[in-house]
């Protein structure tokens, strides 16, 4: 306990002498320097606030303001018409000031409120500005003349230099579609999916629907559009995530991969040293929004509101919603390591402790032979069982005492740490098949080593690979793939290691060591532990994983077909499924709203007319000309359709958020009953590199993330998520359950590079098959 006696600033005694008082000249200088950067911390949210609060102006455009008006009044000109003797009218000011200073105070006055009003006028012109988006639509490399004055105003208002959130306030707020332009586009979508007989009922109920209930419906969500600044992101966040009652464990979360062929050290504690340094440098550039706004085209803002909640954030679970609670900055992790939790502080004395110091704590942690509490071990699977025993056990057991203390030490870390006693990645015999594992452990691990509710977990394994697992309900993966980006970067290219694989840098010996937290668990928590452990490890067995890397091509090589990437894996993922099944189903590829103030996703429905044309066209053994004509058709739908998504006009958040209005009003529809019943077989996801200049995929193509994935949406479906990885890689992530005959990620694998061949083939008529390489090379350990 030697840590907790440093912690206590004074001792006192009371003896027949008097009273022996013992000051800590340690403790109270670790008390000021903590106060010192806790008042640093506070002075920079607050000239943020400001820089934020007045962009796209500036504090130093006020000073300009004032001496201009100033000036003017020096040659005896009143620019104010009047208005600064009227102010000076009325200024209530006493009697000893001169007339002079009275017209000095009422000419700054002026000048501030002009100073706001030209504020306020920028950021609406801004606002106005964001709301257009034809540019998207236009083909790629022909910029029309509206576009480019368009591009040049917005550069104007936007400003020099902002932060991370100086573009909130200009952002425009999600634009409500008509009813009868969703439920035409709705219809469209699903023509592809139905025979006559069924296209003809849901065309009659969305007709019914369209004409009657509809209307009501969407007067409702046309206030919400007017008072919110979004009128999906808080239903979806409450409805879609939080208020689901079965496990969030593979049905909810997602992960990301490290290097697949590359591991800077095979150190675990120096692994983790570096990489949690680098976590908390992102904090730091975080809460001083050093972190540059996204720009799509270098000019058109997205929103940054996800950012927010990323660390220091944790779910809570409730017995009918869950919640998710953020709290100010903390100074520790929580780490996991063989059934044991501890709390591990990464700062000293308000001193963030270099990555050596930290790779030292880590060491301790899984050096330390202290065996398990009772019930300790598995207690994590309370966050991967269903909710509500776990919500129900956490008010019972975890609501008072030294369960409680623990509890929030975990839920108001930074971030959990996982300390995994196995060895992950490419490797071995078989490394297709050590990848496919590495996804599963990602995934869901143990099913009680990971801390599910935490904004995300970040597993280290005993062969010094990492991975990271993320809550899904506070933001979405592009937000999570931006830090995991900084963080691999960083770890590798900026902070690196000695020969021998260690962090640099020296150890402070005296650092107190990390604490191990205590619990009581009863009998009765035990068993309810024992309960969601066995309805995860359930869940856990039954996902399928295939993971691979494609080789043979890939942007580079599409590209040059003049085709868009993302439309042509997107076309060769309905091949894949229509050879797999004989059949085509609803798809699913996530689009950001971004471009809107909190927006995060919209659906985009791949699977369309035109591709399902193409599709019978290529099966059928259709002229190649024929087929060629037929693809582009398609893929130039799904490009629209993605645009369309982005900017406001897709089809289910709209028909999502009338679902949720007609169940307040406890009205019944059964049009919104059956599109919000149809499962999506196919879940397909992007994740695009966002900081390319942190990586060299010249020089050193290999180092770079696998990118990740996430479990099947439907039972009898598949999840795809794929990552495009320079000129000439895809990685994809498929998922499955076992529990499906007619599913088998590995066999959807082989049909998806089968697909993506003979579509380049299609494409590419007079250039040979390339050989296929193998995606499992040996992986190598080097230091940069």
């Amino acid at each position: 306990m030697a840590e907790a006696h440093q912690a206590v600033a004074f001792q006192f005694t009371v003896t027949p002498e008097g009273i022996d008082l013992q000051l800590s000249h340690q403790a109270f200088t670790e008390i000021y320097l903590s106060g010192v950067h806790s008042w640093k911390k506070r002075i920079i949210r607050l000239k943020n606030s400001v820089l934020t609060g007045v962009y796209p102006a500036s504090p130093s455009s006020w000073l300009f303001v004032v001496i201009a008006i100033l000036a003017t009044m020096y040659t005896r000109s009143d620019p104010s018409m009047g208005l600064i003797a009227k102010i000076q009218e009325h200024l209530p000011v006493s009697q000893s000031m001169s007339t002079q200073c009275q017209a000095l105070l009422s000419a700054v006055l002026f000048s501030t409120m002009l100073w706001l009003l030209l504020i306020f006028t920028m950021r609406l012109c801004l606002k106005q500005l964001l709301s257009y988006h034809r540019w998207m639509f236009e083909q790629h490399g022909k910029m029309s003349n509206t576009t480019k004055v368009w591009v040049a105003l917005v550069r104007i208002f936007s400003g020099r230099k902002p932060l991370l959130y100086s573009y909130q306030g200009s952002l425009p707020n999600l634009p409500l579609p008509a009813i009868k332009d969703t439920v035409k586009r709705y219809l469209e979508s699903v023509r592809p999916l139905m025979n006559d007989t069924e296209y003809e009922r849901m065309t009659k109920l969305a007709a019914e629907f369209e004409s009657g209930l509809g209307n009501r419906l969407q007067w409702y969500l046309k206030l919400k559009a007017l008072w919110a600044a979004n009128y999906v992101s808080d239903w979806w966040e409450e409805y879609v995530y939080l208020r689901g009652r079965s496990p969030i464990m593979v049905n909810s979360n997602y992960y990301g991969m490290d290097f697949l062929y590359v591991t800077p050290t095979p150190i675990q504690a120096a692994r983790a040293g570096n990489s949690i340094y680098a976590f908390f440098l992102y904090r730091r550039k975080l809460n001083k929004e050093e972190i540059k706004p996204w720009l799509l085209r270098s000019a058109v803002p997205c929103c940054s509101y996800q950012f927010e909640r990323m660390f220091d954030t944790c779910r809570i679970p409730g017995t009918l919603t869950d919640t998710v609670q953020h709290w100010q900055d903390s100074d520790y992790i929580a780490v996991y390591h063989r059934g044991r939790y501890f709390r591990l502080r990464v700062y000293q004395a308000g001193r963030l402790l270099c990555p050596r110091e930290i790779e030292f704590q880590i060491q301790r942690i899984l050096d330390d032979p202290a065996p398990p509490s009772k019930g300790e071990a598995k207690l994590g699977a309370l966050t991967a069982g269903d909710r509500i025993p776990w919500a129900q056990a956490r008010m019972k057991y975890f609501s008072s005492g030294v369960n409680k203390r623990s509890l929030d030490c975990i839920e108001k870390a930074a971030f959990f740490v996982t300390l995994d006693d196995d060895e992950q990645g490419m490797m071995g015999d078989d490394p297709a098949a050590s990848l496919d594992c590495y996804a599963k452990t990602l995934l869901h691990g143990k099913c009680y080593d990971r801390w599910f509710d935490k904004s995300f977990c970040v597993v280290y394994f005993k062969n010094g690979k990492n991975g990271i697992n993320a809550e899904h309900s506070w933001a979405d993966a592009p937000v999570l793939s931006h830090l995991w980006e900084y963080t691999l970067a960083t770890d590798c290219f900026q902070l690196g290691y000695n020969e021998e694989g260690h962090c640099k840098g020296e150890v402070d010996s005296s650092l107190p060591r990390p604490q191990k937290l205590n619990w009581e668990i009863p009998p009765e928590c035990e068993e309810q532990i024992s309960q969601s452990l066995a309805v995860a490890q359930a869940l856990a067995d039954d996902v399928d994983f295939h993971v691979f890397a494609f080789r043979d091509f890939g942007k580079g090589k599409v590209k040059k077909c003049r085709v868009s990437p993302d439309a042509f894996i997107q076309m060769a993922l309905q091949l894949a499924y229509y050879r797999d099944r004989r059949t085509f189903c609803l798809t699913y590829e996530s689009s950001m709203t971004r471009l809107f103030r909190e927006g995060r996703t919209e659906t985009v429905r791949s699977c369309t007319n035109e591709s399902s044309a193409f599709i019978r066209a290529l099966e059928g053994g259709e002229a190649a000309d024929v087929c060629r004509r037929l693809f582009r058709t398609a893929t130039e739908k799904h490009q629209n359709l993605y645009r369309m998504a982005m900017t406001g006009a897709g089809i289910d958040r709209h028909l999502f958020c009338l679902y949720v209005v007609s169940k307040y009003l406890g009205v019944e529809s059964p049009f919104l009953k059956k599109v919000l019943s149809e499962p999506w077989r196919l879940s397909t996801s992007q994740t695009p590199i966002q900081q390319m200049e942190l990586f060299d995929m010249v020089n050193h193509p290999e180092y770079v993330s696998c990118g990740g994935g996430f479990g099947p949406v439907a039972d009898d479906g598949y999840g795809v998520a794929y990552s495009i990885l320079g000129e000439d890689v895809i990685n994809f992530h498929i998922s499955c359950k076992h529990s499906c005959p007619e599913t088998d990620a590995h066999k959807f694998g082989t049909r998806i590079r089968k697909a993506l061949h003979d579509l380049i083939q299609l494409l590419s008529p007079n250039q040979k098959e390339p050989n296929k390489t193998e995606e499992s090379r040996p992986e190598v350990k080097k230091d940069l």
